[in-house]
């Protein structure tokens, strides 16, 4: 995406709470291990690249009244990210995960978001203002707020693509389709849903398939990195497309949450213009979180212990 500093924008921030037991079952008392971290797609965003040895500028809104707290946590990536948080009245949402390991099951609670009101999104506009300039690359991942908000939020995407930034859009419903009507967009990563939901119609999980739909979004955005899941993932533009998924799998799956964060990250770290160089990046730095070692070990270790295989369509 060029030389220039990443900015990464989350109008929907959330604590990630995870939860891990054995045995799950309705009506049961189970102990379990619970970790909590500041998140939020645009804030693992930052977080992944801070991993990747990547500065980045985290913006977006952030609840006052838990802060304090999310700066403690954050505290050790402070030389990796910039914090530029629009910080509004209340407290920011959990998002729940349970894991129960004995069968392999997640579970996921999504909590709405309450802190994107008119207000807050006006300071957020202000602020990004400050931000945003032509060498820079801005991603607005995660959920946008329904309604008159949301198109508060599409006219954020428009200005920071109307100050020369790269403009990369990760998110689902109306705001991807109102993002990907606006047009002008470097970048946009749908998955499969995602990308049905697009082009109003069903996509095959099939290279060929994903390919055809993708080329017709062509027009508004450069290009569209589809994550596959455990498929991988595949990048399309207007003459090439890529496919890359795992041939090894050693390690079993830890977490696949911010998955789809870490693979734009590796997707967005690797600047050159070697399109199947990028997308094997940014599946590698995936596989990782799935994995776990975006916990335990650094990029450099991670990256010896996963193999990869890359198909070149026309």
């Amino acid at each position: 995406m060029g030389g220039g500093s990443v900015v990464t924008v989350g109008f929907c921030p959330a604590w990630d709470v995870t939860c891990r037991a054995e045995n799950v079952d309705w009506g049961r008392h189970i102990n379990a291990t619970q970790t909590a971290a500041p998140a939020g797609k645009a804030l693992n965003v930052s977080k992944a690249l801070a991993w990747l040895g990547q500065k980045s500028v985290a913006a977006g809104l952030w609840g006052q009244s838990d802060w304090m707290d999310a700066q403690a946590a954050l505290c050790p990536l402070k030389q990796w990210i910039d914090f530029r948080i629009t910080l509004v009245a209340g407290r920011t949402r959990q998002n729940i995960t349970i894991i129960e390991a004995h069968h392999q099951r997640e579970m996921h609670l999504r909590a709405p978001c309450r802190l994107a009101t008119k207000s807050a999104l006006l300071q957020l506009g202000k602020d990004l203002k400050l931000l945003v300039n032509a060498g820079c690359t801005v991603v607005f991942s995660g959920s946008m707020p329904d309604g008159r908000l949301l198109d508060d939020c599409l006219s954020m995407i428009r200005e920071a693509h109307q100050s020369g930034a790269q403009v990369v859009v990760d998110s689902s419903g109306a705001a991807l389709r109102g993002a990907a009507e606006g047009g002008g967009l470097d970048i946009i990563k749908p998955n499969l849903e995602e990308l049905s939901q697009l082009i109003s119609r069903p996509v095959a999980d099939e290279p060929i398939e994903i390919i055809d739909a993708a080329r017709t979004l062509c027009d508004k955005a450069q290009i569209i990195l589809v994550s596959c899941g455990p498929n991988g993932a595949i990048a399309i533009t207007r003459d090439l497309a890529v496919g890359c998924r795992l041939t090894s799998a050693e390690n079993t799956v830890v977490n696949t949450v911010a998955c789809g964060d870490y693979l734009l990250a590796g997707f967005l770290a690797d600047d050159t213009s070697d399109l199947s160089a990028r997308l094997q990046n940014a599946v590698a730095v995936a596989t990782a979180r799935a994995w776990g070692l975006t916990e335990t070990i650094d990029w450099p270790t991670a990256k010896q212990q996963i193999e990869l295989e890359t198909a070149v369509f026309s």
